[in-house]
């Protein structure tokens, strides 16, 4: 359990965001498909899992994600480009979702039926506000364990904020109903400009207990 510990410790602090990466590495979809087998384990609410990954890496559409990216240059170098997406009606699949435990017996048709219905009320009373925060909040649990994950098989990574919705969507035919929340680039970080580790906040200036 220690050993556990420390290895977690040590591949968390190991993380950081990597603003260049080293041109013309190749990542498999064997390797990204490794990364992901881990991701699906990230929480959900509801385990409604809201998130899709749209990884770009034909070169003719990363020049769009670049562009919509407003030409940053982690896009281009990057192994790859990766669109977080969150699905905002992703609660109509709760059904669908909780038929495996209906179907062993751990849960019973009464409370598979309460489950869809409260599930489904919860989002639909809540409007399309929430739902798009909702998918926005969950995919970005998801990206984060992606992060963390890419990290362990030797990979680094990049979350982006800076990008045009719009341009994405549109430059690849995102479907309406689907939460651009982040982009991720994923490569192989090139260090030699590597400034060190950003100051980071004392405890005691991000954490209060009972109060504000």
């Amino acid at each position: 359990m220690i050993q556990q510990q420390t290895d977690f410790v040590t591949l968390l602090k190991a993380r950081r965001s990597a603003n260049k990466f080293l041109p013309g590495v190749d990542i498999s979809n064997e390797e990204l498909d490794e990364i992901f087998q881990l991701v699906k384990y990230a929480p959900s609410a509801f385990n409604l899992q809201h998130v899709h990954y749209l990884v770009v890496k034909d070169p003719d559409l990363k020049q769009h994600v670049y562009e919509a990216s407003f030409k940053q240059y982690k896009v281009q170098s990057a192994s790859a480009a990766i669109v977080v997406l969150g699905k905002m009606d992703a609660y109509k699949d709760v059904g669908r979702l909780n038929e495996g435990l209906l179907h062993l017996g751990a849960i019973s048709k009464q409370e598979y039926d309460m489950t869809v219905e409260s599930v489904v009320n919860f989002y639909e009373s809540r409007g399309e506000g929430f739902m798009r925060e909702e998918a926005i909040r969950n995919a970005s649990l998801s990206a984060m364990t992606f992060m963390l994950a890419a990290k362990e098989k030797g990979w680094d990574t990049c979350p982006m904020i800076g990008f045009d919705t719009e341009a994405l969507q549109a430059s690849l035919q995102i479907p309406d109903g689907y939460v651009p929340a982040l982009l991720l680039t994923i490569g192989k970080e090139d260090t030699s400009s590597q400034r060190p580790r950003g100051y980071r906040k004392p405890v005691g200036e991000f954490v209060s207990y009972n109060t504000i």
